[in-house]
């Protein structure tokens, strides 16, 4: 890539950015999010067309906003004109009246109504506020285009209907629960970039960037929230492992298998100083915890010198005050670190009732990894052989199968 070219690419990612801020103008100033959205992403594709040949407007959110407006009106007007609006749109003047306040928090609070389900949450949350496109969208999840542009269609079709504007909740305790709502997609917005659960590839770094970037600015808008800063230290502390996380021909690393002088040490300094910062709080939240978790595993120069004790007892905190059985689970490996392999398969039976686990995958492998560190081999390879059958991840296929063929050997 040449120099003009790298520019003009870094300049044209200031579209990403502005894209809250742009579709607020538009939404304040027409009143129709589900066509404003749209008239966005159009103006915003036309950007990362026409900006590295014409070169990048000196108001590129200006002219963001003017490029959407025309697309608005075009869409009422008919598709053909609007097509024949493109190659002028980049000389109109920038409209004098765009906001330098970040409404990125407002947009999320949109995207993430409670009357949306979780899927359509995460998907109108990256297409409204991250500015992907359907395409992309439906590629990070492994779906058909048209579906996923269907359901991004439903959200907003659910979101005018329950006739949700551009404000914040009035009140405090409607407020605190759709921050935690939108806390929870953008969480499962990593996870899911963190470790696809389906495809090829382990982890998608694209999405959990993208996670880590719009946390980012909702700890710039809510600094002194202690959930908010626990999410972006979990976050940071463990995107930092991710290039120790896969082999060079992509097969997983176990945490403890790790080289951990590959862990970006910059993201860990950053995320144990935020993850101190959260724990001051006045009370304790689930990101704080994991959070803390994840810190003490950072802060580990070797797996033989982490701390399982502190790990197990922030579990089991975790545990009381946010029951789930993937906590559950955590906990039952990390009292197995400290109190042997039996302890934690007994802890690990106690989900054998839970439906939510039936036939999981992740149950499966960890049943099996305390089984042949006990030295029950054949029970270990028949629980590998039936994780592997139970997860969608090639991946995380090829390690449990590799686990399985060792002990065969």
């Amino acid at each position: 890539m040449t120099n003009r070219a790298a520019v003009a690419a870094r300049r044209v990612a200031l579209a990403k950015p502005v894209t809250p801020q742009v579709l607020d103008t538009l939404a304040r100033r027409h009143g129709r999010f589900e066509g404003c959205e749209d008239a966005v992403q159009e103006a915003v594709l036309a950007a990362t067309l026409q900006w590295p040949v014409e070169g990048v407007p000196d108001n590129p959110r200006g002219w963001l906003v003017t490029v959407a407006s025309r697309r608005l009106v075009d869409q009422v007007r008919s598709d053909h004109a609007r097509r024949e609006r493109e190659s002028t749109t980049a000389a109109e003047v920038p409209p004098g009246d765009v906001p330098d306040t970040d409404d990125t928090l407002l947009l999320l609070f949109l995207c993430c109504h409670p009357s949306l389900t979780a899927a359509s949450q995460v998907a109108l949350t990256l297409r409204a506020v991250g500015g992907l496109t359907t395409a992309e969208i439906a590629r990070a999840f492994l779906v058909p285009e048209p579906t996923m542009a269907a359901r991004i269609s439903r959200a907003k079709q659910r979101i005018r209907a329950a006739g949700s504007g551009f404000r914040l909740p009035e009140a405090q305790p409607e407020r605190e629960e759709r921050l935690r709502v939108v806390l929870h997609v953008l969480y499962l917005i990593f996870n899911e970039g963190y470790t696809a659960t389906s495809g090829n590839g382990l982890h998608r770094a694209d999405l959990a960037t993208e996670a880590i970037r719009l946390a980012r600015l909702v700890h710039t808008q809510l600094p002194d929230d202690p959930e908010v800063t626990g999410l972006l230290a979990l976050m940071l502390l463990t995107h930092a492992r991710r290039d120790a996380r896969t082999t060079e021909t992509g097969d997983l690393v176990p945490l403890a298998d790790q080289d951990r002088t590959k862990w970006d040490r910059r993201l860990i300094e950053e995320g144990t100083t935020l993850a101190k910062t959260s724990l001051a709080g006045p009370a304790l939240g689930p990101y704080q915890l994991q959070a803390a978790i994840a810190a003490t595993h950072a802060d580990a120069t070797t797996a033989d010198e982490t701390n399982w004790a502190q790990v197990h007892a922030l579990y089991l905190i975790l545990e009381r005050i946010a029951p789930n059985p993937m906590v559950t689970l955590n906990r039952a490996i990390a009292l197995a670190e400290k109190s042997g392999p039996e302890a934690g398969l007994a802890l690990l039976s106690t989900l054998d009732d839970d439906t939510r686990m039936a036939g999981h995958h992740r149950l499966l492998s960890a049943r099996a990894h305390l089984l042949e560190k006990t030295g029950d081999s054949t029970a270990a390879y028949e629980h590998y052989r039936l994780a592997a059958k139970a997860t969608a991840s090639i991946a995380e296929q090829r390690h449990l199968e590799a686990r399985a063929a060792k002990l065969k050997r």
